[in-house]
């Protein structure tokens, strides 16, 4: 079954060449099914776990009936999606690296940066279209950004290792373009429309008030917060609004931890 955006809580927004996102608005935000509330949930929480009863008590608060509440979580014991031990559901091992990939996103480690890029040139060749889709989702989620086929960048700024084995498809490398820094960025990534989709997405989280909307509203954020490429401060343009989305995410966490 095909699922929509706003039903994978782990996927950020696609834009496209243009800086859109192919939806005609860019905030109709569709409410999270059952299986994305509880997802949302256990990505959230640390260790990713909760009691059934806290679980499912959890979700009804944000509008999911507390039988449909049990049918997900039957379905997704059966998919994988979690494990049940006792009278606790958790997530599966194939969804804590998902859990991983959005804390980065939510609190980026990063350091001082001096002016270096790293930079990965692929150099494997006869691997099937599936493998390549593979390899640019897991290029992308590593906040590098493709300059040419084959050539992924990005600066020098991150406090995270590139995966061992990606040795194996590419040469990495430290260098520095020519080019100014802010122009290459600015061809690599849509920051103004991630700019103004951030912007929007602040504005309504003000005006949501209701307990599904606000969930709703706050998984849009984390979803968005995953394609923020995590610029060095000198290269994004002014009115970033990537600090003040993850303040506001984080002021959402305290008030979800005081129900």
């Amino acid at each position: 079954m095909r699922t929509n955006p706003a039903d994978r809580p782990d996927q950020p927004d696609r834009l496209d060449a243009s800086g859109r996102t192919g939806r005609p608005d860019e905030l109709e935000l569709r409410p999270l099914s059952a299986r994305s509330v509880v997802l949302s949930l256990l990505l959230g929480a640390h260790p990713p776990e909760l009691p059934v009863k806290e679980l499912v008590r959890q979700v009804e608060a944000f509008g999911v009936g507390g039988s449909t509440a049990r049918a997900a979580l039957s379905r997704m014991v059966a998919a994988g999606d979690l494990r049940r031990t006792d009278t606790v559901h958790r997530l599966s091992d194939r969804l804590l690296e998902r859990q991983r990939r959005q804390d980065d996103a939510v609190h980026p480690r990063t350091r001082a940066w001096d002016g270096d890029w790293e930079m990965l040139v692929i150099t494997a060749t006869g691997r099937g279209p599936a493998e390549r889709a593979d390899l640019r989702t897991r290029l992308t989620a590593l906040r590098l950004a493709e300059l040419r086929e084959g050539v992924w960048l990005r600066p020098a700024n991150l406090s995270r290792p590139l995966p061992a084995d990606l040795a194996q498809v590419g040469e990495r490398c430290t260098t520095r373009p020519d080019r100014p820094a802010a122009e290459l960025a600015a061809q690599l990534w849509p920051l103004g429309a991630w700019a103004a989709k951030g912007r929007a997405l602040l504005a309504h989280t003000a005006r949501v008030d209701g307990p599904a909307d606000r969930f709703t509203a706050f998984a849009a954020v984390v979803r968005h917060l995953l394609a923020d490429p995590v610029l060095p401060t000198g290269l994004l343009p002014a009115d970033w609004p990537g600090t003040a989305l993850r303040t506001a995410y984080a002021d959402y966490r305290r008030e979800l931890g005081t129900r």
